[in-house]
C-alpha cells in the first residue's frame, strides 16, 4: 500500500510518503527542493553517479514511521544538501526546513 499525506512543520507544508513493501517499508518526506528518506536511500549513488542532477537529500536509518524519520538524526546527506547547511546528526525536521527555504 502507498499512502501520502501533507504534514505541517512550522507552518510549512511537506508531503509524507509511505510505501509498504514485503518485509520493509519505505519512508520519505519531500520539501520544496529536496527530501529525507529512510535507510533505503543510497546517498553515495546520488553523490557519485547522479552528481550532475544536484539532488538535495538526506537519510536516517533505523526509522519505522514518519514521526521517527522527522525526529531521528540524519545518518548521511548528499553533497548538495551539505551546501545548504544540512548536516549529518541534525533532525529530519530541521533538514526539511532548510530544504524548504532555499
Amino acid at each position: 500500500m502507498i499512502s501520502m499525506s501533507p504534514i505541517l512543520i512550522d507552518g510549512k507544508t511537506f508531503l509524507a510518503i509511505t510505501v509498504e513493501l514485503p518485509k520493509t517499508t519505505l519512508l520519505a518526506v519531500t520539501a520544496e527542493k529536496g527530501y529525507i528518506m529512510c535507510g533505503a536511500l543510497d546517498v553515495e549513488l546520488l553523490n557519485r553517479k547522479l552528481k550532475g542532477r544536484g539532488i538535495i537529500a538526506a537519510r536516517a536509518v533505523g526509522v519505522k514511521t514518519i514521526d521517527e524519520l522527522l525526529s531521528a538524526p540524519l545518518e548521511s546527506v548528499t553533497e548538495e544538501a551539505g551546501k545548504i547547511g544540512v548536516t549529518a546528526g541534525m533532525s529530519g525536521r530541521s533538514a526539511l526546513l532548510k530544504m524548504f527555504d532555499i
